[in-house]
């Protein structure tokens, strides 16, 4: 398991912008986030493969969130970001980045999670 530490996340309004990061010291295959909303199960939200750059979103977010990620400051030591615009209030959840050793949309295929990170979007 790859030790993940999360940043970012806070109090927006509706349309507003907010970026969460989340540091790896380790090598994963892929890197994902996924969220989840009070009373609700865990769900996909973007995913990343780290050798590749491809990336692969869940619908309700395509285009306006991009996730990206940068190791250029330490080879060992990896950083994704997730770049949420035009926030909603249905986007209100706790984020979790997550890392794989295979590409997958899969929650299940995720063996390391960092702590959460709550993002909260007012109307």
């Amino acid at each position: 398991q790859v030790p993940l530490v999360e940043s970012g996340g806070g109090s927006v309004q509706a349309g507003d912008s907010l970026r969460l990061s989340c540091a790896a010291s380790g090598r994963p295959f892929s890197m994902a986030w996924f969220r989840q909303a009070p009373g609700k199960e865990r769900e996909f939200v973007a995913l990343i493969g780290w050798s590749t750059g491809t990336t692969y979103y869940a619908e309700s977010v395509e285009g306006r969130f991009t996730i990206s990620k940068d190791n250029a400051k330490n080879p060992t030591y990896m950083e994704t970001h997730l770049q949420m615009n035009s926030l909603k209030p249905e986007d209100t959840a706790v984020y979790y980045c997550a890392g794989s050793s295979h590409y997958s949309l899969l929650e299940r295929e995720y063996t390391s999670w960092g702590q959460g990170t709550q993002v909260t979007v007012s109307a």
